[in-house]
């Protein structure tokens, strides 16, 4: 058996599959993100039902970050300067029980979701996928031929800074830098901006969808300029606000101009945008994957 685990800002899903099918979960648990102790506690509980019967070959685990996902520091597995309540300098591996003995991959959510996204979603068949997340966080993974592009370190693109939108002067929730782009449109910049969450924005959409729909194309643009990716998946608990994913299109063919003419970016409706086609279980898909890589069934990963 493997096991795949994605922790989030707001849950935990852990999931296990046979080995030698890792896109089949046969036990899921969801778990609310609390405290540490009682987060990981849920976790490892689940994992030593296994693991204590002899029959768990390797972990993967998708975290939400900053997370050190390299393999050959000390503090590997390690959640870093989060700002996240309680979790800075938080060790996950040791607090899930999981000696040197358990292979164990770890990267980060988004790039979990890249992964399961490439292996068996929305970025099936094609060489190289991003993935953006846009909810407690805004964040930014990759896959190529389905293993993660960076194995040493991770983008932290929801901290860009971005031009603003026309009018808008909301100074930013980031405790780092205000107005970046996770500031002005995440999660909590949502609720902050207009003191209820997205999905209870009724007739405030009007205005919602078109500012949010601008600071997002900004970030695809830049995931297009610097990875050019051959898609781009876009989901997060945000973009289920009705028409955001479409504005996103749009504006992104807008923010682009000419500067990449001939690129499907420039046509809203080609693909080159999509939605997850594994909804929220494309982090601990791709956290099974990876697992599955790591219990041989696939050549080793190499770093980046």
């Amino acid at each position: 058996m493997i096991a795949g685990i994605e922790t989030g800002g707001t849950k935990v899903i852990c999931a296990v599959a046979e080995t030698g099918a890792p896109g089949t979960i046969v036990d899921r648990l969801r778990i609310p993100t609390t405290s540490p102790a009682e987060t990981l506690g849920a976790v490892r509980s689940f994992l030593d039902g296994y693991a204590s019967a002899g029959v768990l070959e390797a972990v993967g685990l998708a975290a939400f970050g900053p997370v050190n996902v390299d393999s050959s520091s000390p503090s590997y597995g390690w959640i870093t300067s989060t700002p996240k309540a309680g979790w800075r300098n938080t060790d996950i591996p040791r607090a899930l029980g999981l000696g040197d003995a358990m292979p164990l991959q770890v990267v980060t959510d988004v790039t979990g979701s890249a992964v399961g996204e490439q292996r068996s979603g929305a970025g099936a068949g094609l060489r190289n996928v991003a993935y953006v997340t846009v909810g407690t966080g805004v964040g930014a993974g990759f896959a190529a031929d389905g293993v993660p592009f960076l194995q040493r370190s991770h983008p932290e693109m929801g901290h860009l800074p971005v031009r603003r939108y026309p009018g808008d002067d909301f100074p930013g929730t980031c405790p780092f830098h205000g107005d970046c782009l996770e500031g002005l449109a995440s999660g909590p910049a949502v609720r902050a901006r207009w003191g209820r969450p997205g999905e209870q924005l009724g007739a405030l959409q009007r205005e919602a969808v078109p500012l949010l729909g601008f600071y997002l194309a900004q970030l695809l643009a830049a995931v297009t300029y610097t990875v050019a990716p051959d898609r781009i998946i876009l989901g997060g608990g945000v973009l289920k606000l009705p028409g955001l994913l479409q504005a996103s299109r749009e504006q992104l063919a807008e923010v682009v101009g000419g500067a990449l003419e001939g690129h499907p970016l420039t046509r809203p409706d080609s693909g080159y945008i999509c939605s997850p086609a594994l909804a929220d279980l494309a982090g601990v898909h791709g956290a099974l994957y990876l697992a599955h890589d790591l219990a041989g069934n696939r050549a080793p990963l190499s770093a980046v």
